[in-house]
């Protein structure tokens, strides 16, 4: 039976881990582990829970990024004011620019870019430096 997901891989272009580093593990606070030696200039693994779920970034794709596709990874976050204070930390990096700058993200106290409807929980979306989407819910 399947419990949970161990990890979630994502693409970046060549030559940008260090952007990851900078978006996964300084503005969304993900801690980077080690990955396989022979791997170590293609991959960044990022630790996202204590029970070893992971990001996994792989600048080594043969497909291209596509910036406006709808893929991603939904992180859960434990309440409202986590999920707030997540947002504001992806805008100030969004608005400050620099290494790792996300492409796109929902502005603090916009309405977020997904589908509507009340099925939805509180949620919003950011677009990584390389395109890749990612929601942030309850």
């Amino acid at each position: 039976m399947i419990i949970g997901i161990a990890h979630v891989n994502l693409t970046i272009p060549p030559g940008t881990l260090e952007q990851a580093a900078e978006f996964y593990g300084n503005t969304l606070g993900f801690t980077r582990v080690a990955v396989p030696v022979l791997q170590k200039d293609t991959l960044a693994w990022f630790d996202i829970t204590p029970r070893g779920q992971q990001i996994h970034i792989s600048s080594n794709s043969a497909v291209p990024n596509e910036p406006t596709a709808s893929r991603h990874p939904c992180f859960k976050l434990e309440n409202v004011e986590t999920l707030n204070e997540l947002r504001e930390r992806i805008w100030a990096h969004y608005e400050k620019g620099g290494e790792g700058k996300p492409m796109a993200v929902d502005k603090p106290g916009a309405v977020n870019s997904g589908a509507k409807g009340v099925e939805y929980p509180t949620r919003f979306f950011a677009r990584d430096y390389a395109g890749n989407r990612l929601e942030f819910s309850l």
